[in-house]
């Protein structure tokens, strides 16, 4: 009697299958392998290829067994997959009927394995035509005066600083001043508050608001303690919105030397004069601010195609993104001491709101996946390696580690290619799609609210 499969339950996208795998074929799967085994087993006080077959089974009978069972499993998995034309949404559960006490009888081929299969599938999803999708696509014109600001920027950095001179040096704008500071909080310090021997460039705006204008004034040797405010929406969610005081001693201060901007200083940069070194600001200043128009007209996308599609969800896909999604909640909390009572929501109403994310992740993700394999759109090997190479770069000494790792791990190589082929789907529709182009500077590009990550 050869293996027994019978669908137990259907139920949307769940489904799960009873399969029967009898006592005899499991020993004589059993009895193929002892044999196959005797011919190459070694064991001391036997001639090669005259262990009693008996002797072999009470040693290794159990482990031989389990390999039969694991390959009955990914048997029966496979039938059930090509027999019912399925395509899976995640690894089926297995859950073996009887328990331990039958898995017992089983490993000793003393009864058949009886176990039940449970798997989610794939939805199918009508993808339809993308010609009345309006989207409205960001175009950054790039102005002769943002060229001039960066390339200003790149002066500044490499303009010289020469100590002012005098017994008492007062700090002005556009000075570099060494400070060494101590920030508290209700007359506490905090933890990355103090600094010593700091450079800063007056009028800079590289320290929070309100911070160098109080600089402005002292004198070389002079402390004074300053009250500021950090911004609401500043990186350190402990520090966001805490009045603070910092007690400041300039320790020098350095008045901007001339500097010509001119075809020497485009040489620094590697270029032989001012148009060439300004062509490639300007480009870069494309790519950049190209990148950050692409996040507006990727959400917009995103945003009109969630609302089109409307198809059943594999809950085993939503649980695991959901759960994801809260991890980086705990951790965030963790991190900043927030809880959802200070953020004026509770948990309850938060899950329910990161689980609507997590569906409409979901949602889109199955859609692109399919858009793309409809579309045929592919990612070479080229690509990848070229975006890997990008990767590891970020993490320099560690190059041929990094290189090592992704090229030996399929499932870490995966991360490189899958968003990858997410931009070319997008490409793709984009290509379809009723396309209107929006043009805004750079200003307007920078007060565009920036889309939420998580949704």
């Amino acid at each position: 009697m050869a293996m027994q499969v019978t669908e137990t339950s259907a139920e949307g996208l769940k489904r799960e299958y009873k399969v029967v795998m009898p006592a005899a074929d499991l020993a004589a799967k059993l009895e193929s392998q002892l044999q196959d085994m005797k011919g190459k087993v070694k064991i001391n006080g036997f001639r090669p290829g005259k262990v009693p077959t008996a002797h072999i089974r009470r040693l290794y009978g159990k482990s031989i067994m389990g390999d039969v069972v694991q390959e009955a499993v990914n048997e029966a998995n496979r039938k059930i997959v090509e027999d019912n034309q399925l395509r899976l949404a995640g690894e089926p559960r297995l859950d073996i009927v009887g328990g331990q006490d039958e898995m017992e009888k089983v490993l000793e081929a003393k009864g058949d394995f009886t176990f039940t299969v449970a798997l989610e599938t794939l939805p199918a999803i009508e993808v339809g035509s993308f010609d009345d999708v309006a989207v409205e696509r960001i175009v950054v014109d790039v102005a002769d005066s943002d060229v001039d600001e960066a390339i200003q920027r790149m002066a500044d950095q490499q303009r010289p600083y020469n100590d002012k001179e005098g017994d008492e040096p007062v700090v002005a704008k556009g000075d570099k001043v060494t400070l060494n500071f101590v920030g508290k909080i209700g007359g506490e310090p905090f933890e990355g508050g103090a600094g010593e021997g700091i450079d800063l460039i007056i009028g800079s705006g590289s320290f929070i608001p309100g911070f160098e204008e109080q600089i402005e004034g002292m004198k070389k040797g002079e402390s004074r303690t300053i009250s500021v405010t950090f911004p609401e929406n500043y990186a350190a969610a402990r520090l966001a919105g805490q009045a603070a005081e910092f007690d400041v001693t300039v320790k020098n201060v350095a008045a901007p030397g001339e500097f010509a901007i001119d075809d020497e200083f485009a040489k620094k940069f590697g270029f032989e004069t001012m148009d060439a070194f300004r062509a490639a600001v300007r480009s870069n200043i494309e790519a950049d601010l190209g990148r950050g128009a692409r996040v507006h007209t990727k959400r917009a996308l995103l945003d009109a195609l969630d609302g089109r599609y409307s198809f059943d969800l594999p809950q085993g896909l939503v649980e695991t993104e959901f759960d994801g999604i809260w991890r980086s909640i705990d951790n965030e909390q963790a991190a900043s001491g927030k809880t959802f009572e200070q953020e004026d929501t509770t948990e309850e109403k938060a899950r329910e709101e990161y689980r609507r994310i997590a569906e409409r992740r979901v949602r889109l993700g199955l859609l692109l996946a399919e858009v793309g394999e409809k579309a045929a759109v592919k990612v070479e090997d080229e690509e990848v390696t070229k975006a890997l190479i990008e990767r590891i770069r970020a993490y320099p000494g560690q190059e041929q580690q990094l290189w090592d790792y992704y090229r030996k791990n399929p499932q870490a190589l995966g991360e490189i290619r899958a968003p990858l082929f997410e931009e070319k789907v997008i490409d793709h529709i984009l290509g379809l799609a009723k396309v209107t182009d929006k043009h805004v500077t750079r200003d307007e590009l920078m007060k565009m609210e920036a889309p939420d990550e998580a949704a």
